[in-house]
């Protein structure tokens, strides 16, 4: 079955046609980024709106990619939560039209399965394991029993990392998107430079996954002087080094708690701080763990991932009505939350 996915949560306007939930027939992706780089993220209104103009071109440009026609499309996935409203209602509303007018099966996904799921395109991967959900929006550890079955045991009390990523390099002026910025300085700087505070979380069982990032994002914004060691100068490859280097191990130091815990030693890395070269390296250290990562150009939003993911709700015969509708956000992740409340997709 061969299955066009549509992803507009945020400021990629992305389609994909997959086949089998595996085969990556094409993919395309039009970034937004020169339109949102003076402002030093994303806008909203600037992201529905070119949404809006992308959003048939880059269709169709699948399609011709692909060599096929729409006649010879099994079925229409889009990601309808979470992200931008104005964003999300763009590729949805295409999405569903593109399905009534062909008279074909729609399916609305949370776009967080299909982060999850994007290594799975390019590997073999066996059920159940520990999920890393990596992205500007969430920072979340879970048990994944299956491609719509996630148990949370972690998320972050604040913000995401991918958060944190984007407003240092805003306040310290060094560009957009933040999260590929910093990774690129951290190569020139040195991360023993400064002594950034690591979140001191409760152990107790209800949090011993959670992260935070709030205090560090503070700390390395408004008190960097005081962190600063003898001997270092402060400069921004420096910062963005010992920065990374926090947050990367504030991630994993959780991550590794579930895997002694669990017991199980496979680790699935999704979403855009995924890409991290630091983060890799770190659970690369692992030689007990077994860590996949989706390849680069998948860890971002992208079409392919929409359409894996729907493949197999489509199998299922579990489809969409055209009356689903978009939601900016999903209900707020609890640890022990299954799929059904978190992540579903109506």
């Amino acid at each position: 079955m061969k299955v066009l996915g549509i992803e507009s949560s945020c400021d990629e306007t992305a389609c994909a046609i997959v086949e089998d939930g595996k085969k990556i027939i094409s993919n395309v992706v039009a970034t937004q980024i020169p339109f949102h780089q003076v402002y030093k993220g994303v806008v909203p209104e600037i992201a529905s709106r070119k949404h809006a103009e992308w959003i048939l071109p880059v269709v169709r440009q699948a399609l011709t990619e692909a060599n096929m026609t729409l006649d010879q499309v099994d079925a229409i996935a889009a990601t309808n939560r979470p992200g931008l409203m104005g964003s999300l209602l763009v590729g949805l509303t295409f999405g569903k039209t593109l399905a009534w007018a062909t008279n074909k099966p729609f399916i609305a996904i949370n776009h967080m399965l299909g982060h999850i799921y994007a290594a799975h395109l390019a590997n073999d991967i066996e059920y159940p394991y520990l999920g890393l959900l990596v992205s500007g929006g969430h920072s979340i550890i879970a048990k994944v029993n299956g491609f719509d079955d996630l148990e949370v045991l972690g998320t972050t009390i604040d913000d995401s990392v991918g958060e944190a990523f984007d407003k240092v390099a805003k306040f310290y002026g060094l560009g957009y998107p933040g999260g590929v910025i910093i990774d690129k300085l951290a190569q020139a700087g040195d991360p023993k430079s400064f002594a950034f505070p690591v979140p001191k979380l409760d152990k107790r069982e209800n949090n011993r996954y959670d992260v935070s990032f709030s205090g560090l994002k503070t700390a390395v914004i408004h008190q960097a002087d005081m962190f600063l060691k003898p001997g270092y100068e402060k400069t921004n490859e420096n910062i963005c080094a010992a920065f990374q280097e926090t947050a990367c191990k504030t991630l994993t130091s959780r991550l590794f708690r579930a895997v002694e815990d669990t017991g199980i030693k496979t680790v699935v890395a999704g979403g855009g701080v995924a890409a991290n070269s630091r983060l890799r390296a770190i659970l690369a250290e692992r030689t007990d763990i077994k860590c996949i990562f989706p390849p680069l150009k998948l860890c971002g939003d992208n079409g392919a991932m929409i359409a894996g993911v729907a493949y197999h709700f489509l199998k299922r015969g579990d489809t969409s009505g055209l009356d689903t509708t978009a939601c900016a956000r999903i209900p707020q992740f609890k640890r022990g939350l299954a799929n059904l409340e978190a992540f579903g997709r109506r």
